[in-house]
């Protein structure tokens, strides 16, 4: 074995529990967000026409895909995860503008809130950065060509 075959190799091996730790801390923020809004339903939010099934939804659907990001080695439970982000971030900064969403006003306040909004954000980048990882690893497999630019 030369230096130049062991390097991509050993680069690849090196990333397969950056990758592993990559989904697990995902999974932890999905799964964090989803147990809060699941709170937050029982705490009320339940009572509410519209947001209350949603929070709802938003629990259940992020625990299901907490799991699934740690069974299913899929580029779509990251991508889920992504989406999870975007969808619950997003409509947390409509309910906090002044038209609201679906008449809930929010605000940036309280910890139910902040640990939302963080592990939603950090879903997004994490998502992100997962599947670029997870998409080297099979770059670098043995057997498999990368494409290069002409």
């Amino acid at each position: 074995m030369t230096a130049a075959t062991a390097g991509p190799a050993r680069s690849a091996s090196s990333r397969r529990p950056v990758a592993l730790l990559l989904r697990v801390v995902l999974a932890a923020c999905v799964v964090t967000s989803a147990v809060v809004h699941l709170q937050l339903w029982n705490d009320g939010m339940k009572n509410v026409d519209v947001v209350g099934p949603a929070f709802l939804l938003n629990g259940v659907g992020g625990l299901v895909l907490g799991v699934l990001l740690l069974v299913w080695r899929s580029v779509w439970p990251l991508l889920g995860a992504i989406g999870f982000g975007v969808a619950t971030l997003g409509a947390f900064v409509v309910a906090t503008s002044p038209a609201g969403l679906f008449g809930v006003h929010s605000r940036w306040e309280g910890t139910p809130e902040w640990v939302s909004a963080i592990t939603e954000a950090l879903a997004i980048v994490l998502g992100v950065v997962t599947i670029l990882v997870e998409r080297r690893l099979v770059a670098a497999a043995p057997g498999t060509s990368v494409p290069t630019a002409a």
